[in-house]
């Protein structure tokens, strides 16, 4: 479990460094490499933390598809997160790769670098939301023309994803040098002993089973075993039909089942069924909590299983927070 509680008394000692002139996502916005560098250093000394949780920020963020903005994409920062514009408008001649001068990547390292010193001790840095596969070539090419791309120039997605997931690596293998911990420990949501990595594919909500067979599941093996721990973010109903193909991988640890917006919250009896199939398959889930009457039906419905859980939850007070621990204790 990890518990995180609102410090009783906050802590005002690190001067707050004002935002800059259009900022607008302020977690994402490279207007001002200072700001960014405070806004990371002061991103954990309000929240006490508890169970498994621990200080972490993902202070490198450029955006929520990281990884397409280093090859290529232009980012629009809006309120509280950043858009991409696509570039690949002809795959018979558009290209992209490995751009060492990259403003997106070069701003990235900035920051890791910098904060390194002043995390040492106190926080962790976590990846960079790079993102991988069909949900990083959709950015860079369109989803409704890549979507057609599958149909139209199946050989040109295998062949860009390819390329996609050699380039994850390359700025995967460099932050990891920066942000790893004493132990080589990393976090991306969750701390692991060594190279931990988030992966998805919110694009599958639009594809078949058998599309999704194809063109993910073998670049999602590969990017498992490539690291030494991973989830998989398994976002919204349209993504449930993909889930046999999700638990045959056999190096993929964990599901974070994230229900979508308007649908009832990961405790929800619905979604049982789903972390009874995960389980069975040797697997384990991360889930959220809300109360600790959520915690006593997830104790109630799955016993020892809970141990495959890893929860996350929010407490007011310590003691809230000690007595939420309490309640899954075995």
């Amino acid at each position: 479990m990890a518990v995180f509680v609102p410090r009783e008394t906050p802590i005002e000692d690190l001067l707050q460094v004002p935002a800059p002139e259009g900022c607008l996502a302020r977690n994402y916005t490279t207007k001002s490499l200072d700001y960014r560098v405070n806004y990371a250093q002061r991103a954990c000394i309000n929240t006490d933390y508890f169970g498994e949780a621990c200080p972490a920020v993902s202070s490198g963020d450029v955006g929520p598809n990281s990884l397409a903005l280093y090859l290529g994409c232009n980012g629009k920062e809006t309120p509280d997160t950043v858009w991409f514009e696509e570039f690949i408008h002809d795959p018979d001649s558009d290209s992209f790769g490995y751009d060492s001068d990259n403003f997106y990547w070069r701003f990235t390292l900035d920051v890791l670098r910098r904060v390194r010193p002043l995390a040492d001790g106190k926080f962790l840095q976590a990846f960079p939301d790079f993102i991988e596969g069909l949900d990083t070539l959709a950015a860079m090419r369109g989803t409704m023309e890549l979507l057609q791309d599958l149909m139209e120039r199946p050989e040109w997605v295998h062949a860009s994803l390819r390329k996609v997931t050699d380039l994850y690596f390359r700025y995967y293998d460099v932050a990891y040098d920066i942000i790893r911990d004493d132990v080589g420990g990393s976090v991306f949501w969750a701390w692991a002993p060594g190279r931990i990595a988030k992966f998805q594919c919110d694009f599958s909500a639009m594809v078949s089973p058998t599309m999704f067979a194809e063109f993910m599941v073998p670049i999602l093996t590969e990017m498992t075993e490539r690291v030494s721990y991973s989830l998989y973010h398994w976002d919204g109903p349209g993504a449930v039909g993909h889930l046999d193909h999700l638990l045959s991988i056999p190096r993929l640890g964990m599901i974070q089942w994230t229900p979508g917006a308007g649908n009832e919250d990961t405790p929800h009896p619905k979604w049982w069924p789903l972390y009874h199939r995960i389980f069975d398959a040797g697997k384990r889930t991360m889930v959220g909590a809300s109360s600790k009457d959520d915690l006593l039906a997830y104790r109630r419905e799955f016993g020892e299983k809970c141990k495959l859980m890893y929860i996350t939850t929010w407490a007011r007070t310590r003691d809230e927070a000690a007595e939420l621990l309490r309640v899954m204790e075995f």
